[in-house]
């Protein structure tokens, strides 16, 4: 595997860092900052949404331009934008951070997996794609407990400069191992937009919406949640989440082992594993240990699935990948934004933080029928079904 890929796994290790580390410190945001836990949590949705219009509309105007300097620009937005969250006391130029951040961070996702895909094998997409996505998942074993600590010791600001740090690394990596120059091929909108008309393809960015947004519901309040219900002491969270983690590492590892030849196996046992233990959590939240067991489970269930949302989009994209991978980036983002959104309103009802588990069983089981729908369509050839095409190279 070419290191410039681990290069790439380690900028959205950075960056995923501040897309996660929220979730363990809303306490400490909602007081510093005279918002509710929920106002808090919507700081979360804030990044998704600006993931979600970020995505497609970077991939689009960056078609052209070198990938390098692209990613390049990128890091350094997201720096200065955590540099002001870092320094702001008002929430909604926070709020506003948050967004741009979340904008050329999903211009990096975009951009960084196609990069990625292009360096490698057809039939080793699923692993590369595991490695860039494992950068998330390290998020989740060192970043958000990291983050965690540092915000109940040093306060959460210390967090994002933390952040905006791990970033400039980053941005030295990608300037030394990403090659330059704009791709051998150069894309073309006209095809991109062309591919985009495939509704296989929008019936697979509906499952990685629900697949997201299912796990989501439950892992934004998920701090909260063992602190308030579960009972967990404060000091004790930031390892629990690190379990969380640890599922997750293993189980994108095993989704990017099995996804290239076992895509629907691979999702099918996600969204049966994600729904099943949401129910769990939903019936078992004051219960430390068993809580516990289904944490580490709704990580590794959860991220199994994410190597195969990617690779069934790079199979149906075919030579015009781009805006394709972008649009489900942004389909991660519905499912980011929907979930926060979802639990919120239930925990404003007052229906408790187990609520969000059962929020996440239903979209889990909305996941399982989009792909039993989807398995049936793939079943039956259209003039509209691509084979995997090689993903145009970049220049060395």
């Amino acid at each position: 595997m070419p290191l410039a890929v681990y290069v790439l796994g380690l900028s959205i290790f950075a960056q995923g860092t501040s897309e996660l580390m929220l979730a363990g410190l809303l306490p400490e945001m909602a007081t510093d900052l005279s918002v509710s836990i929920p106002q808090a949590g919507l700081l979360i949705s804030a990044f998704a949404l600006g993931m979600l219009v970020g995505a497609p509309v970077l991939a689009v105007v960056t078609l052209r331009w070198p990938r390098r300097d692209s990613l390049l620009g990128f890091l350094a937005i997201f720096i200065a934008a955590h540099i002001v969250g870092a320094l702001t006391s008002d929430y909604w130029v926070l709020f506003a951070t948050r967004v741009v951040s979340a904008f050329v961070y999903a211009g990096f996702w975009a951009l960084g997996a196609t990069a990625a895909v292009s360096l490698v094998p057809e039939n080793a997409r699923g692993k590369a794609m595991s490695i860039v996505a494992g950068g998330l998942t390290i998020a989740t074993i060192i970043g958000l407990p990291a983050g965690t600590v540092i915000g109940q010791h040093f306060g959460w600001r210390a967090a994002f400069w933390v952040v905006a740090a791990l970033s400039a690394l980053s941005a030295i990596g990608v300037l030394a191992k990403i090659p330059g120059g704009r791709p051998t091929v150069v894309p073309r909108l006209r095809n991109e937009l062309r591919t985009m008309a495939n509704p296989r393809l929008w019936l697979s960015y509906g499952i990685t919406a629900l697949s997201t947004g299912s796990l989501f519901v439950t892992f934004s309040y998920l701090g909260v949640m063992l602190a308030d219900t579960t009972g967990i002491s404060e000091t004790w969270v930031p390892a629990v989440l690190a379990l969380y983690g640890l599922g997750s590492l293993i189980g994108i590892g095993i989704g990017g082992r099995t996804s290239d030849a076992h895509p629907f196996r691979t999702l099918y046992v996600g969204a049966a594993g994600i729904t099943v233990i949401a129910t769990g959590l939903a019936l078992t939240a004051n219960l430390p240990a068993p809580v516990i067991v289904l944490v580490f489970l709704l990580g590794a269930f959860g991220f199994a699935t994410n190597p195969a949302l990617n690779t069934r989009v790079f199979a149906m994209a075919g030579t015009a990948p781009t805006l394709a991978t972008a649009t489900n980036y942004s389909a991660f983002n519905v499912g980011i934004t929907i979930g926060p959104w979802l639990g919120g309103i239930a925990i404003g009802a007052g229906l408790g933080y187990a609520s969000v588990g059962w929020i996440g069983a239903m979209m889990g089981t909305a996941m399982l029928a989009a792909i039993v729908w989807a398995h049936y369509l793939h079943r039956r050839p259209t003039a509209q079904t691509r084979a995997p095409q090689p993903i145009p190279e970049l220049a060395r």
